[in-house]
């Protein structure tokens, strides 16, 4: 009798483990240091009392971050400029937390708009806010990527994440990428300069 209650016990534990470390559809785990975090839903923890995503360092010592992310097509919103926004909490963030947003070009891996709140990060223990990032998709785009990260240790959780097209009177939180001249062939091969 003892042995089948262990045996219920662990196997309660191990689905309850489980549960808890379940990314959210469409999402995944990346970064310089993604195995440093916790990434997953935390049932009930949302804004509205619903889930929210989380991401919770897991070691003391982190030399990186760790994001939960997602990329799509950009062709719905080419030409436009959109704001990415979204409900942020944050507990003992000791680095930086954030949103980022990325428009990648068409058939390179060249960034045409980005910003990851550089200029703006969230740091300490603060309730529900809402966060957003605002940039131009231009024309020559094919890829939007995007999420919330942790630098350093700490948790956020984000919830209610929102895209929506903006007029251009609403202003750009993040940069524009100047263009990189073209490389024809090879050069400073030895190092020289």
């Amino acid at each position: 009798m003892e042995t089948t209650t262990i045996k219920s016990i662990l196997l309660i534990t191990l689905a309850l483990t489980l549960l808890s470390f379940e990314l959210p559809s469409g999402w995944f785990k990346s970064g310089s240091a993604p195995n440093s975090y916790d990434m997953r839903i935390d049932k009930g923890a949302g804004y509205d009392g619903k889930n929210a995503a989380t991401i919770q360092s897991i070691t003391p010592n982190i030399d990186g971050f760790g994001t939960l992310m997602q990329s799509f097509a950009a062709d719905k919103y080419l030409g436009k400029r959109i704001r990415f926004s979204g409900y942020v909490k944050t507990k003992d963030i000791a680095e930086k937390a954030c949103f980022w947003l990325r428009v990648e070009k068409a058939n390179s891996q060249q960034i045409l708009s980005f910003d990851n709140m550089n200029n703006r990060p969230i740091i300490g223990t603060n309730e529900w806010k809402v966060y957003e990032i605002v940039v131009d998709v231009p024309i020559t785009a094919s890829k939007i990527s995007y999420g919330a990260l942790v630098k350093g240790t700490g948790q956020i959780w984000f919830d209610n994440l929102n895209f929506e097209v903006v007029s251009n009177s609403v202003a750009v939180t993040g940069k524009k990428i100047e263009k990189t001249e073209k490389i024809i062939e090879p050069s400073n091969l030895n190092f020289d300069n």
